[in-house]
């Protein structure tokens, strides 16, 4: 004989299975009305060099009069790719501007067009196990919806050409050869991210450049085609500074950056030691 306490926990079991369905589906619902916003932004690269056919990976439109942002290894030092569009056409473009530094690139469609477009959210204000949707061609399957979350923020990533790409984000949204240069989108429908990399034979280990990083390049490569950034070539490193030696250097920080190593063919290798000098204010900046 089920006593009254018994009873009322039957009788809860199917709300609960209720509401665990309207969770679901909310979520569902979330990464359709995304998709369905986004998706037509997202085009196929299909890049040639020389006579032979090169690589394709993913691009996101971010201007509707043809403007595609995309990885650097993408494009691959190419000045034409072809631009595959959701609704079927091929378009040729011509690359705008290459950022090895941070693994970015822009396209331009050669033809008077009208496309939709994606806009570029804050990546600061994303947090560690948010919703994102990574939209691509992955492997050449067109247009591909995985989601995952925001794993973790502020991520470093080595470029191709050896710097250091700060901010980056990590998710476990998956990802695979093709998806480089496709977007990363927030459950708002902006996109927090351009899909970049993969740990190969891990699982969950991918990683976006941040969409402020993509803002600051994507600016300079429509002024300038190219971006313009000082550098020194230095690897620096914070360390406490003792009671003694402020005292002693008449400093009243309690922390400061030293050299810690000086990158082979940069400007302050080829200006010498004497360039360098002494740096003991306050930093948290690891590398310049």
């Amino acid at each position: 004989m089920l006593d009254q306490s018994d009873r009322g926990l039957l009788e809860a079991t199917p709300l609960s299975s209720s509401d665990d369905q309207a969770l679901l589906d909310a979520y569902s619902r979330a990464v359709v009305d995304v998709v369905e916003r986004v998706g037509p932004a997202v085009v196929r690269l299909d890049v040639k060099a020389g006579q032979r056919r090169g690589g394709t990976g993913s691009g996101v439109i971010v201007a509707p009069d043809g403007l595609v942002l995309t990885n650097s290894h993408v494009v691959d030092g190419a000045s034409r790719v072809s631009v595959a569009t959701i609704d079927g056409r091929n378009l040729t473009a011509q690359v705008v501007g290459d950022d090895p530094d941070t693994d970015l690139a822009l396209v331009r469609i050669d033809a008077p067009v009208t496309l939709p477009a994606a806009s570029l959210g804050n990546s600061k204000l994303l947090k560690r196990g948010q919703l994102v949707i990574a939209i691509g061609n992955p492997l050449g399957f067109e247009s591909t919806v995985t989601t995952g979350v925001v794993s973790a923020l502020g991520r470093s990533l080595r470029a191709r050409s050896g710097r250091l790409i700060d901010d980056v984000i990590q998710t476990d949204a998956a990802l695979n050869p093709g998806n480089s240069g496709g977007p990363l989108v927030s459950s708002h429908g902006e996109v927090v991210g351009i899909n970049t990399a993969v740990i190969m034979g891990a699982q969950g280990i991918c990683f976006a450049v941040a969409a402020n990083t993509a803002s600051f390049v994507l600016g300079e490569l429509v002024r300038h085609g190219r971006v313009r950034r000082a550098y020194i070539g230095i690897a620096a490193q914070q360390f406490a500074v003792s009671r003694r030696r402020q005292v002693a250097a008449g400093l009243a920080q309690e922390s400061a950056v030293i050299v810690a190593s000086v990158e082979p063919g940069s400007p302050a290798e080829r200006a010498g030691p004497a360039s360098l000098p002494a740096i003991s204010f306050s930093c948290s900046t690891a590398r310049l």
